[in-house]
């Protein structure tokens, strides 16, 4: 520990008086998909998000069914409070169209997705390994009597 985090050290034991230091939550935006279908739905969903300690901003797009709530907040908080209202929520589950390596793949095509956008998967799981693309195939194929291309040594 050098001079500077000695000096650090100490003058937190001198200010906080022995109390241990409480994490700083992160500026964070998050973003939910809710049910609205009037102006009372949005208006309900955006006083309850506002009333939770540490929002900065809610914005609504009703027409994507978006809700955006920004500040020092946690997903899974803002998550249970956009549920208390009764309305179906879930973490936004969508991502730009142009950020998806195979966009109209099976998992990852929805047609309830906002125009643009496509439903967010993990590359693992949208991808399978097809039997082309495994080692041992190719080295099983590589020597087989049925690949008219196969090595011709023997």
């Amino acid at each position: 520990m050098g001079v500077a985090g000695t000096l650090e050290y100490i003058s937190d034991l001198m200010s906080s008086g022995h109390k241990q230091k409480k994490k700083k939550q992160q500026l964070q935006t998050v973003d939910l998909k809710v049910r609205m279908d009037c102006d009372g739905c949005e208006l309900k969903v955006k006083k309850a998000l506002s009333s939770l300690s540490g929002v900065k901003k809610v914005e609504i797009n009703r027409k994507q069914q978006k809700v955006t709530v920004s500040g020092y907040v946690e997903a899974n908080k803002v998550l249970k409070k956009a549920k208390s209202t009764g309305k179906k929520s879930e973490i936004w589950p969508y991502v730009p169209y142009n950020l998806v390596a195979q966009p109209y793949a099976a998992q990852v095509y929805d047609k309830k997705a906002p125009p643009g956008y496509v439903r967010k998967v993990d590359t693992t799981a949208s991808v399978g390994v097809t039997r082309y693309e495994d080692p041992s195939y190719s080295y099983v194929t590589l020597f087989s009597d049925d690949n008219p291309n196969a090595c011709s040594v023997m």
